[in-house]
């Protein structure tokens, strides 16, 4: 279903695709990292990300560019840590491209952002921070054997690091605040789309296995009671 109308789509409106997307985002994010550090040497008053970031209240008073410029906000992290972070935003965003292409991607990561917005509407704030876990997590359904090092020297692959997430997340859906739960569930209404199928059908085959291999100890006593009567 969503295959056939995304290949609608895609033949309507494919010419409008942003190619590269990520390497936009990505590199924005960079150039306010570099340009807040400035602010701070040379001791300016006021941060450049304060007039970028998602507040409904300041939106609603006409400065409606902050729903959009809070997808550029960087983390903030040591420098080492933003670097790591934004080429793994790069690496996680580019492939999804290379593998589905530039429309398909450009939906993906338009729905999480609009249901960021939306969530933020409703909640008052939003960040960027549900919406790149949203392009981990994908990544690692299309690359689930990618490995990469993790605090540079301990190799892993993307399912585990996707499955520690995923059990984050969902902690904090059953003891995070209203908030927290209504922008976990938009936010990644993106990953819900195009995935929800592939996890709902792998954890159903994960429990149907975890069934089986409960009833096998089950029928082994029962033949090991069975030829100790014959014996007899």
């Amino acid at each position: 279903m969503l295959d056939t109308t995304l290949r609608r789509l895609e033949k309507k409106y494919g010419k409008y695709a942003v190619k590269g997307l990520m390497l936009y985002i990505v590199g924005t994010m960079l150039l306010l990292y570099m340009a807040q550090i400035v602010t701070v040497l040379m001791n300016i008053k006021g941060s450049i990300l304060s007039f970028l970031n998602f507040d409904r209240s300041l939106i609603l008073h006409g400065q409606v560019w902050r729903l959009i410029t809070f997808i550029f906000i960087p983390p903030d992290v040591s420098p080492i840590f933003v670097a790591f972070e934004l080429y793994f935003c790069w690496l996680f965003g580019t492939t999804l491209e290379n593998r589905w292409g530039s429309f398909r991607f450009n939906v993906y990561y338009l729905i999480g952002t609009v249901g960021a917005i939306i969530g933020g509407l409703i909640t008052g704030t939003a960040s960027n921070s549900f919406l790149n876990m949203s392009l981990l997590i994908a990544f690692a359904m299309v690359c689930p054997d990618y490995r990469i090092l993790l605090f540079f020297f301990i190799p892993i692959k993307m399912k585990w690091i996707a499955l520690a997430d995923a059990a984050f997340l969902i902690l904090m859906l059953i003891f995070g605040s209203f908030g927290t739960r209504i922008m976990i569930v938009l936010s990644f209404a993106n990953l819900l789309l195009f995935f929800g199928r592939d996890m709902y059908l792998y954890a159903a085959d994960f429990f149907k296995r975890k069934k089986r291999r409960r009833k096998k100890p089950q029928k082994r006593a029962k033949n090991i009671d069975i030829s100790k009567h014959i014996d007899k």
